[in-house]
């Protein structure tokens, strides 16, 4: 009993720190990341390096896969780029196995006193996050050490060998295992990493880790997955192609060692070596095989993924119910709940919008508008509740929360007119006209979009979770999108007094889409103001500190 808590507990550690440098490095370094994988679809091959290199930083491919399907269903990227980035990222999570697994246990002493140290002492975000990266990865270290030790009086264990020696002759029960321990602890890496030290330590056969890692492949795409089944067509369609491709052939790769049988000897001295290195070769072989094969196995997947016939649709029900405005509390709840659903409709705008910059689309244009008047629609009915809400109470603090909730409609509803009028006329403007972006402004747009929409997706997070750290950093960001927008103009000033023909001739519907950007970003900012009023974090128009 001692022995499965002691490693239930290394095991939940070392889950923990490998959330903990993703979450890290999604915190500080998310934007460059988006960056990093959109400028990487210009070739396969190149799609697939920064498939790899933000594996590596995020050291989850789970997490670029939810990077990749957003870019792809907003059509801002292209699926075979997308799923080129998938089969990269599967690389980059193998790689990770490897550097983690190097034992240096020097290393952690060094990484938690920088870790605690800046995360505690920097008032900076960058930092911050850096130290929490630090300390993740020291955590990784010890939990290993930590299953290492646990282990270790085992080895000589007679029941477990006979355990380990039956998964060493089934490999199928050994590969359903290690994907669904994969699938469990939502992070192929820690699986892998579990499996090789038990393989390390004498307790796991060679012949069941290489079945339990090439599970984990299976169940880290089953992962993706399962996190997207709501997304659009051609999102799933990625999606479901790594799955096949990457789920596909660990199944088959384990077919094939079963049947052949070839010395494993070839991959490494020891069991550990043979099992993290089969690991990365079986990514490394199937990146190779797969990235010239992308457009085929996307057909194929697109016969299988097809768009739902048209259903009958349940009308929308919405949540103001006036049986609620006796309790204001339970009142309160319903407008918030009307003001989420404003959010997501001009989400939703603002994600589909970009695309008709560059292929125009009347259907499109139509949806756009047609949930821009729904978003009004919402807009009129939540201000009219709260405003019979207020009457029906004299409680200072529910009046005021109404009138929060009320400003906040306000601005969603500005953000959708500025997409439905602004945006959608610009778009309209440049295809009427024959018109295009130079290459370097529509990058900057498609840029500065993806970081709007980002900021759009963290302030309805913050109205849902009311968190006052994810609210301070939505605010910080709108200093940045502040500075962003104003030396992207002037990075359009200067093609100007180049002369580029395209720059001439798009110059006002790109200031102005960059100026409708800022503005939609700052209707969604506004969200996190009265969450950072009430923790004292604000003052009349600036946080009171930058750390927290």
């Amino acid at each position: 009993m001692l022995f499965v808590l002691h490693v239930a507990g290394a095991a939940a550690l070392l889950i923990w720190a490998v959330r903990l440098v993703r979450t890290g490095v999604e915190r500080g370094w998310s934007v460059q990341l988006r960056r990093l994988l959109r400028r990487g679809s210009e070739s396969r091959w190149l799609a697939a390096l920064s498939g790899t290199g933000a594996a590596v930083v995020l050291q989850s491919s789970t997490a670029v896969a939810i990077l990749t399907s957003n870019f792809v269903a907003a059509g801002t990227l292209a699926a075979g780029a997308g799923l080129a980035i998938l089969l990269g990222a599967d690389l980059g999570s193998a790689i990770v196995a490897q550097i983690l697994l190097t034992r240096a246990d020097w290393l952690v002493p060094v990484l938690l006193v920088a870790g605690v140290g800046m995360f505690l002492k920097s008032s900076s975000r960058d930092f911050r996050m850096a130290g929490r990266v630090l300390i993740g990865l020291a955590l990784i270290f010890v939990s290993l050490t930590m299953i290492r030790d646990a282990t270790e009086p085992l080895r000589d264990s007679p029941a477990l060998a006979s355990a380990m020696r039956y998964l060493g002759g089934d490999p199928v029960t050994a590969f359903a295992i290690g994907a669904l321990f994969a699938w469990a602890v939502h992070s192929s890496v820690a699986a892998v990493l579990l499996f090789v030290t038990l393989s390390a330590q004498g307790i796991l056969p060679v012949t069941a880790g290489v079945a339990m890692v090439l599970g984990a492949n299976l169940g880290g795409a089953v992962i993706a997955y399962v996190l997207t089944l709501g997304s659009e067509i051609a999102a799933r369609r990625v999606i479901v192609a790594n799955l096949a491709l990457r789920g596909g052939g660990a199944a088959a790769a384990l077919m094939a060692l079963s049947s052949l049988a070839p010395p494993l000897d070839l991959l490494g001295a020891t069991p550990a070596r043979q099992v993290i290195n089969l690991h990365l070769a079986f990514n490394l072989v199937l990146a190779l095989v797969a990235l010239p094969l992308t457009g085929p196995v996307l057909a194929l997947v697109g016969r299988w993924i097809t768009p739902p016939p048209e259903a009958a649709g349940l009308a929308r029900i919405s949540a103001l119910d006036p049986a609620a405005l006796p309790q204001p509390d339970r009142a309160l709840a319903c407008a918030a709940r009307e003001v989420l659903q404003m959010g997501e409709g001009v989400e939703a705008m603002l994600r589909t919008v970009a695309g008709l910059y560059e292929t125009w689309d009347d259907s499109t244009a139509a949806a756009i508008e047609a949930k821009e008047s729904e978003v009004d629609k919402i807009h009129i009915a939540t201000k009219l509740y709260l405003a019979k809400l207020q009457r029906s109470t004299d409680d200072e603090d529910v009046s005021r929360r109404g009138l929060e909730l009320a400003d906040m409609a306000v601005n969603l509803e500005s953000a959708g007119n500025v997409i439905a009028d602004t945006m959608l006329g610009l778009a309209r403007r440049l295809d009427q006209g024959g018109a295009s972006f130079s290459d370097t402004g529509w990058q900057e747009i498609k840029d500065f979009h993806d970081r709007v929409l980002a900021n759009a997706q963290a302030g309805l997070n913050v109205l849902m979770t009311l968190n006052p750290d994810a609210a301070r950093a939505l605010v910080e960001e709108k200093d940045h999108v502040r500075d962003m927008e104003q030396r992207l103009q002037r990075s359009h000033l200067d093609r100007l007094k180049q002369g580029l023909t395209e720059s001439i001739e798009t110059s006002n519907i790109h200031q102005e889409t960059l100026r409708a950007l800022k503005q939609v970003n700052s209707a969604f900012t506004m969200i996190a103001y009265p969450i950072l009023s009430e923790t004292g974090d604000l003052l009349a128009s600036r946080l009171t500190r930058q750390s927290g």
